[in-house]
Order: structure tokens, then C-alpha cells, then sequence
């Protein structure tokens, strides 16, 4: 779900019909509506005003941003029925659109983003968050940020690792879901599209660290990856069916080229054959609906 400052109603992403950036009401509304269907946890994305992003995402961290402020909203509404979890990286927030803080030649500078993360996480964690979806691909994330958490007393806040998060082509509507500001691409940290062996990697370091729950990005065309993972994984697998993978599957059932229920249902039962216990997905509502 999407949460976006300084709107009075819900929003339609153009490029994921169906799909919008909510007011602090509506989201309170959508939440009700989802929790009642039998959707069983909540991931939070905020959508600040461009005006309000800077070089370091400072709005992240910032108790009254609106990512914050929609997980209060979310904790106050619907907590004690679902999980509640936040996106905890800072493209959203950034200027340049970057999951972490720049170095003065451009690169991200991973260690100076832990920093962020974990003041990230932290301030999610005091707004409510059960989870945390550590979606940055920074070498460390989760081990920053558990030793944060556990600072801070935080022990019962659990992480949900994106473990194997994939540079794709179909992210693209998510960028305008987000009011993305993004300046080239994040391939020096997000994962190659061929190099399997990464994946298993990057898993075992999380598990390491401490992630209570792992997750595959995108879900529709690294299957064979969720495999593995589910297969070597000790702690319950996720996987994201993404905007893409949402995009493609409306339109196609828009211009009449496929059956539109019949693809949905399809395309979450290979998820979960693959391998995954919980699956990320906008149609989450409407399925949840049509399965009870």
C-alpha cells in the first residue's frame, strides 16, 4: 500500500489500474477493507512531496513524515489484527533517488547508509511497525539494524530481508507508484538477472545477521531462485509479486487477451508451489475475497 503526502483522497497509479496512493483516510479505509478479506500483513510504502526529498532521505527518519505518519495511521486502525511492516530503504526520500546515501563521486557509500537504515528502522519501529522490509541491498542491512533494534529494547521488531532483490525491467510502474526520483539505475547493488549463485549468498548472510523472514524480488521471473531459497531457507520465505508482474496481467485482461481471475489465481499458485509461505502482492484484498 501506498501512503503519499498531501492528499484528501486516494489516487490511481495510471500505470497499475486499480492500484493508488492513499490519504492518511483512505488508508485507514483500504487497511479495514483488507484486514476484513483476510489479507494477513500490510506493507507500507510513503509517497513524500518532491520539494520535501533531500541528499540523505531525512524525512525516513523523521517521526511526522509520512511514511510515519501512515504507519501510526495503520497501527492505530488495524494493529491488533494483522502485521504491520514498513518499507525501511530510502529511495522514496532521497533527491537523487537512490536506496542509500551518495559518496562525493556518486557511488552509494554503504556504511554511511546503515547509519540512515537504522535510524529508519527505528523510527518505524516506535510508529508501530511489526516488520521491517530491509529492501536496500546494502551489504549489512540486517545486522545493522537488528543490533539497532536491540539497543533500543526493540527485540520483538522482526525483519523481513529482501535477501535476493534483482535489478529488473519491471519495476517500472513502482517508480511511478512512488514518485520515484531516480537517477540512473542500481545495478552496483541490486542483484545481476544472471547470476544465480548470489542469491544463496546473500541469503546465507541474512540468516546470519538475524532476518526472521526472507524474501525473493521479483516473484514471476526468478521461480527457480525462490526454489532455492525456500529449499535452503530456517526461516519462513516471501516473495514479491511486483508492479510489473501486475501491470502486464491487467492489461492483458483489459484488452480481452486473457482471463483476468483465472491469471491472478494462476500466477499466486506458482508462488507459493515455488516455495513461498507468504506472498507480497497488490491483488492481495481481491484474492483474499475470491479464496474464502
Amino acid at each position: 500500500m501506498f501512503v503519499a503526502d498531501g492528499l484528501d483522497e486516494p489516487r490511481e497509479i495510471s500505470s497499475m489500474p486499480g492500484v493508488y496512493q492513499h490519504s492518511l483516510d483512505s488508508l485507514r479505509k483500504a487497511a479495514v477493507e483488507a484486514v476484513a478479506a483476510g489479507v494477513g500483513g500490510l506493507m507500507l510504502f510513503g509517497v513524500p512531496r518532491p520539494e520535501d526529498k533531500d541528499p540523505t532521505g531525512s524525512l525516513a527518519s523523521d517521526p511526522e513524515g509520512i511514511l510515519n505518519r501512515g504507519l501510526r495511521a495503520l497501527a492505530d486502525e488495524v494493529g491488533d489484527s494483522t502485521v504491520v511492516m514498513a518499507d525501511t530503504c530510502l529511495d522514496e526520500f532521497t533527491d537523487h533517488g537512490h536506496c542509500g546515501v551518495l559518496a562525493p563521486d556518486g557511488a552509494v557509500d554503504n556504511d554511511a547508509t546503515l547509519e540512515r537504515y537504522v535510524a529508519m528502522g527505528l523510527a518505524q519501529a516506535e510508529a508501530g511497525a511489526d516488520l521491517l522490509g530491509t529492501s536496500g541491498m546494502m551489504d549489512g542491512q540486517v545486522g545493522a539494524i537488528r543490533a539497532g533494534l536491540d539497543a533500543a529494547g526493540r527485540v520483538d521488531t522482526g525483519i523481513l530481508a529482501y535477501a535476493a532483490k534483482y535489478a529488473s525491467a519491471f519495476y517500472g510502474p513502482f517508480r511511478e507508484a512512488v514518485g520515484s526520483s531516480l537517477q540512473g539505475d542500481r545495478r552496483t547493488y541490486q542483484q545481476d538477472p544472471a547470476n544465480r549463485r548470489e542469491a544463496i549468498r546473500e541469503l546465507e548472510l541474512d540468516l546470519a545477521e538475524g532476518a526472521d523472514i526472507v524474501m525473493v524480488k521479483p516473484a514471476m521471473s526468478y521461480l527457480d531462485i525462490l526454489r532455492e531459497v525456500a529449499g535452503r531457507s530456517t526461516v519462513p520465505v516471501a516473495a514479491y509479486q511486483i508492479s510489473g508482474e501486475y501491470a502486464m496481467i491487467t492489461a492483458a485482461a483489459q484488452n480481452g487477451w486473457i482471463d483476468r481471475r483465472g491469471a491472478i489465481l494462476e500466477s499466486l499458485m506458482g508462488i507459493r508451489r515455488a516455495g513461498a509461505d507468504i506472498v507480497l502482492s497488490y491483488w492481495a484484498t481481491e484474492a483474499s475475497h475470491w479464496l474464502s
